[in-house]
């Protein structure tokens, strides 16, 4: 289907991804404690998932308690709630009483109708992930205010664009579970991604080969604690390794019951898991203590192993088995990217070997273990594709005449974008790729998928091709996936699921609207301005020591408005600058390479009171540096410049330490966007531009104690964030923090 119109209602957008259709409609359904959720008096375990799910939203989210109510017929006169499958005998009872078509194929797979009216709602599925997703698109319409909950009267019929819609990722460690499940039914859900590309590694603990998660252990931890996102490497190698991933699980090892737990938390929630299970390359986990596979035997650290040893075999599947009963799986991705290794470390085995025959054997072997099980197999796809380059890779002819045709393509050479690595290629064209990979017969999805990709709509209809998952490289945590992922996977799914695509800049007010909503449920909690307490501006005009006409570090400060600023449930008292002794905001310098005339530190700002949170209104003066967190892998706080911190001093003397890190709490007065903090209109740019700072709010760690004063510190000798592959730190040059206004949510009387 072609793409939409991007005008659409606030209602429209209000759900996300973008419905295909969506019509407002007069009136108000109202959520109250005499509001029931009916369910057949038979009910499928579907059913009673739909129920207790909406009910554990109300509830933990907004305080109202709704009760599952069994029925054998609609009531009248009741504020009702029906949801489920067309099998579901309410949902049909009512699609027929108001002329609604909902079949398995109309909407069709995974489709459904959404009909909001003042005294009932309906989500009508076409099967059980079709009622599932119109669950999430009420979840999105819940309103609250002074008078209660309420849902706006509608009408919406939707069914996604593409089948596989997924995202790729790493095995999350222990301390990690909470967010990762969060992740997946607040995130993954409610955005109606429907595919977990889980790489696993010796991330689950073996029982026929303990050997491997103790080998695990110590790779993560040397490369850890010597800083490296890389083992050293022989000269003969000629540069560096396979990519490590050695953050997987945390650098440690799940139980096999943590794993199946997370396989069937995943599945409830709609969410196939494709175990990812290198072979070939990054192999890292299979060889730290099994040198006698590997084909570089003598590094430090192996991650090829040797395809003509049987033994190689022997082990990988004994491996692959034990994910296989524990996740049970429909298709297992094998890797295969990157065979980077130089013909001169060949092994005794291999030397005299076509690389090429020697890489479609492998793969060949592993595609008939695992479809003697079943199990269909993904992989990467770039050694399929001669003109990228890769060191013995296949001709088209090779694998036509040697790679089975049911194999799923992961295609991650899509791009043709200016600067990425396909740049000053002459004639190169991203899609020249797709082409290639349908007509050699493949099924493909896009991998590593961008929201930057060009020529969507038409590449994306292309016959064979079936959807795309973008990727996380670095360990599955809140702070990776908030620093560096947020908006990569908000774009995706949208254009996974909607066939209405708004342009970048057409999407930034979305963004903005559902990162709030999006920090709140990866982080399993509101903040305090959000619970219902006074937010209060605090008068910091005594420690401002900017003054209006001031350029920090060379920039032009905005034309500031003053008065009450408000975002969300945050507001700030901004005070004229003719009032402040000409003077607008605190300001702390921050060094790198170049001397910085502003003062470093900035002291004395008064807040004297226990209070729930800060909220902090700042921007800083110039662009600055946040590399994705895979540059840092024993250090990702630190792929994010540090700019600054701020000090704040308890009545006992105790210091706590906030820091401020560009692209996590702060961006440049200006800037777009970020997952860590709100933007706010201030003024406007000496170019004319909206100027924004940034309402970053912190929760207080010690309730109860008096908070007497914040200090707000510049960085010095700041360094920018690491080089990715071992190079030297780099100084940045030098910035500024401003800090506009101060809020604080009080302690409830």
């Amino acid at each position: 289907m072609p793409a939409q119109p991007a005008t659409l209602t606030t209602t429209a957008t209000t759900i996300f991804p973008i419905p295909r259709e969506c019509e407002q409609a007069d009136g108000l359904f109202t959520l109250n404690e005499q509001t029931q959720i009916l369910l057949p008096q038979n009910p499928s375990e579907h059913d009673l998932f739909l129920a207790r799910s909406l009910a554990a939203e109300l509830s933990d989210r907004y305080g109202l308690g709704v009760r599952a109510e069994p029925a054998s017929t609609l009531p009248s006169g009741s504020t009702v709630i029906v949801m489920g499958a067309g099998t579901n005998p309410l949902v049909a009872e009512l699609c027929a009483a108001r002329g609604l078509d909902v079949t398995p194929d109309q909407p069709g797979p995974e489709g459904y109708a959404l009909r909001v009216e003042p005294n009932t709602v309906l989500i009508a599925g076409s099967d059980e992930p079709g009622a599932f997703y119109g669950l999430q698109s009420l979840r999105q319409l819940i309103e609250k205010d002074a008078a209660g909950l309420r849902i706006p009267c509608l009408r919406v019929r939707d069914w996604p664009h593409k089948t596989f819609r997924g995202v790729r990722l790493y095995l999350p460690g222990r301390d990690n579970i909470p967010f990762f499940k969060r992740f997946l039914r607040d995130f993954m859900g409610l955005c109606k991604f429907n595919k977990l590309i889980l790489e696993v590694n010796a991330g689950m603990r073996f029982d026929r080969h303990p050997e491997l998660n103790a080998g695990w252990i110590e790779f993560a931890r040397d490369l850890t604690y010597r800083r490296l996102n890389y083992p050293a490497v022989s000269d003969a190698r000629g540069g560096a390794p396979n990519s490590t991933h050695y953050d997987t699980a945390d650098g440690g090892v799940l139980e096999k019951e943590e794993v199946a737990d997370i396989i069937q938390y995943a599945r409830k929630h709609h969410i196939e898991v494709i175990p990812e299970m290198p072979g070939l390359t990054h192999s890292y986990y299979l060889l730290t203590r099994h040198r006698e596979i590997a084909e570089t035997p003598d590094e430090e650290w192996p991650d090829t192993y040797c395809p003509s040893n049987p033994a190689s075999y022997e082990l990988m599947f004994d491996v692959f088995d034990e994910y296989i009963e524990v996740m049970q799986p429909k298709m297992a991705h094998i890797g295969h990217d990157e065979w980077f290794l130089p013909d001169s470390l060949i092994c005794e085995r291999c030397k005299g070997k076509n690389r090429a025959e020697l890489y479609a054997q492998d793969v060949v072997k592993i595609h008939g273990y695992l479809a003697g099980k079943g199990i269909r197999v993904a992989m990467w796809g770039d050694h399929f594709v001669k003109r990228l380059g890769r060191h013995g890779a296949l001709s088209e002819e090779q694998v036509n005449d040697w790679i089975p045709k049911d194999i799923l393509i992961f295609n991650w050479f899509w791009s043709d974008r200016p600067g990425d690595e396909n740049a000053g290629r002459p004639g190169w064209r991203g899609e020249d790729n797709d082409i290639s990979v349908r007509e050699m017969g493949f099924d493909q999805i896009y991998g590593n998928m961008g929201p930057e990709i060009a020529d969507w709509e038409r590449r994306s209809n292309a016959e064979k091709v079936f959807g795309g998952a973008p990727s996380s490289w670095a360990a599955t945590t809140e702070w990776n996936f908030g620093k560096d992922l947020v908006e990569r996977l908000l774009r995706c799914a949208n254009l996974l699921w909607a066939v209405h695509w708004p342009e970048k800049a057409e999407m930034v007010p979305l963004l903005r609207r559902l990162y709030p909503i999006v920090r709140r449920d990866l982080r399993g909690a509101a903040e305090p301005s959000d619970e219902g307490d006074p937010v209060v501006s605090l008068d910091i005009a005594a420690a401002f020591n900017l003054a209006a006409d001031d350029t920090p570090v060379g920039q032009a400060l905005p034309t500031l408005a003053p008065g009450t600023l408000s975002v969300l449930n945050k507001t700030f008292l901004v005070p004229d600058s003719n009032v402040a002794d000409g003077r607008c905001g605190v300001v702390a310098g921050v060094e790198g390479e170049e001397k910085n005339p502003l003062p470093r530190e900035a002291g004395g700002i008064r807040v004297g009171r226990d209070v729930s949170s800060l909220v902090f209104l700042h921007a800083c003066a110039r662009p600055s540096k946040s590399m994705m967190c895979y540059h840092s892998i024993y250090n990702f706080a630190d792929s994010a410049d540090l700019l600054g911190w701020y000090e704040v001093v308890y009545e006992d003397g105790l210091v706590e330490t906030i820091p401020i890190r560009y692209g996590v709490n702060i961006l440049e007065w200006g800037g777009a966007g970020l997952y860590g903090a709100d933007p706010v209109a201030c003024g406007t740019t000496p170019e004319g531009k909206p100027a924004t700072f940034f309402a970053f709010e912190w929760r207080n760690p010690r309730f109860g104690k008096r908070i007497e004063e914040v200090r707000l510190k510049g960085s010095i000798g700041a360094y920018s964030c690491r080089i990715w592959r071992g190079g030297p730190d780099k100084l940045i040059p030098n910035n500024a923090v401003v800090l506009l206004a101060l809020s604080v949510v009080e302690k409830r009387p």
